[in-house]
């Protein structure tokens, strides 16, 4: 029968309102990713060789090799997750697609803890760097921390303000850093480098194997900044071609430099030298016994300076990736909605920025009057993202399992085949690997170890209580109750 009603004078008419979802800007090309993830790598050089040197003395180079390699493991394996999965969340993403929601959020906050303390860890080391300029920044724990607070504040309001804006920061500042530490290394190798003094110095110095063990844990650090790349794919134009170009480019540029810094930093000093003196600035320590005064007296400032912007950059992709991680895990529900509300005008997620440089800002308190923060936000940091690449690489062999009909633009070789699964051997490895010195990590370091499982308890609690008063099953599949976008 014809319908023939129509609305009288007087009738009210309801129309659903409907709800606008802000959704992150794809703007960013390679260069944006590469130096955005370099700012991470790249800076932890920075301190990364010294906290090595405390425990592995002459071995230095050789565990930052094997480190390597497990660097090179694990950057693969992100390079296939996010060319398949090209959103926002990184190992949270791809333990979601890969298990469900709650390997998801576990990732997701233990990925969190890392970068928390990237964001710290990185301030921090910024005032003893420009101490140069300023006995006071390297000197007085108040300045220095009060300063590396300031640090955070400046950034999280960039951030705030819009990703381009901290995209061309990084940019800048990579370009420049990566000319002046390959220009160390020449200038290294051909003023101080000796294959006889290097040799003597690692075999007259190595470790005990407890020590050798840890030292390539803690070396871990020095390649952490692939979860970074992952999490800007959902702001990335073609994110399944972008990120693993951006990701084989850091690959090449990081294990050339970390090798030469390292060898030339054992011609320029002993390993004592590296480990005490110098550790909190070890690339200060090689431009300070360049045999050239002139190149002393223009090294010095100058790696002083861009030490300085490394770190900054380290400091702002840390904020990036947390604030775009609590943006991935609040869009799809395994935490509260609030993570990833947008910015009307900026279109950034700012509530996550905000509360996380506020609790970045409260880990460097102890800075103001604890003596060993430094060492302990490093086991830390290690703590975290350690966690996050086991879940990384567990979820690609679980999506190789469970999705083999998944499109994947970039696809790691070398497989091996169990019951009709290609399984990359890559990722068979760097989880393997990745376990065993997440293990050593928690045994050997009790600061990381205590932190690390009150902050993951509290999160798991903070999780179960979340999805049950969403009515929500912990392990419930993200796409079976996402919202349409």
């Amino acid at each position: 029968m014809h319908n023939s009603w129509r609305p009288k004078p007087g009738d009210r008419i309801f129309r659903p309102r409907r709800i606008k979802r802000y959704r992150l800007r794809r703007v960013l090309g390679v260069p944006a990713l590469f130096s955005a993830g370099y700012g991470n790598v790249g800076s932890s050089i920075y301190y990364a060789l010294g906290i090595v040197a405390l425990v592995a003395l002459g071995a230095t180079p050789v565990v930052l090799a094997i480190a390597g390699i497990l660097f090179i493991f694990t950057a693969l394996t992100y390079a296939e997750g996010t060319a398949t999965l090209p959103e926002a969340g990184g190992s949270a993403s791809f333990a979601r697609h890969g298990f469900n929601d709650a390997a998801g959020f576990t990732a997701g906050w233990a990925l969190m803890l890392s970068y928390i303390v990237t964001i710290s860890i990185s301030a921090f080391t910024i005032p003893p760097y420009l101490g140069y300029f300023w006995e006071p920044f390297k000197d007085s724990p108040i300045i220095g921390t009060a300063t590396s607070m300031g640090i955070v504040i400046f950034l999280m309001t960039i951030n705030v303000i819009g990703i381009k804006e901290t995209s061309l920061l990084n940019l800048g500042a990579a370009i420049i850093d990566i000319a002046t530490q390959v220009s160390l290394v020449i200038i290294g190798f051909i003023l101080l480098f000796s294959p006889v003094v290097v040799f003597h110095r690692i075999i007259d110095n190595w470790p005990a194997p407890s020590n050798l063990i840890l030292g390539i844990a803690l070396a871990s650090i020095a390649y952490t900044g692939i979860e970074t790349m992952s999490q800007m794919a959902e702001e990335t134009k073609q994110p399944e071609r972008r990120v693993p170009q951006a990701l084989v480019m850091m690959i090449v540029t990081v294990l050339v430099i970390f090798a030469g810094i390292s060898l030339v930093s054992l011609s320029a000093m002993t390993p004592q030298e590296l480990a005490s003196e110098w550790s909190r600035d070890p690339v200060a320590g090689i431009a300070a016994n360049l045999p050239l005064m002139l190149l002393q007296h223009v090294l010095k400032p100058l790696i002083a300076v861009l030490a300085g912007t490394i770190l900054l950059i380290a400091t702002n992709a840390g904020l990036i990736g947390i604030s775009r991680l609590a943006f991935s895990l609040g869009d799809h529900k395994l935490v509260p909605v609030a993570f990833s509300r947008i910015h009307h005008r900026f279109k950034t997620p700012y509530i996550s920025i905000i509360l996380f440089s506020i609790i970045a800002i409260l880990i460097l308190l102890p800075g103001f009057f604890a003596a060993n923060v430094f060492e302990n936000m490093g086991a830390l940091y290690a703590f975290g993202s350690l966690l996050a690449f086991m879940f990384a690489h567990a979820s690609i062999i679980s999506l190789r399992i469970k999705k083999p009909e998944l499109t994947r633009p970039f696809k790691l070789g070398w497989n091996i085949m169990i019951r009709g699964r290609e399984i990359p051997i890559s990722a068979i490895l760097g989880l393997a690997a990745t376990s065993i010195i997440w293990i050593i990590i928690f045994i050997t370091q009790p600061y990381s170890r205590w932190v690390g499982i009150i902050w993951m308890v509290a999160g798991l609690f903070f999780y179960y209580l979340y999805r049950r008063k969403e009515h929500m099953p912990l392990t419930h599949t993200a796409k079976e109750h996402r919202e349409p976008s």
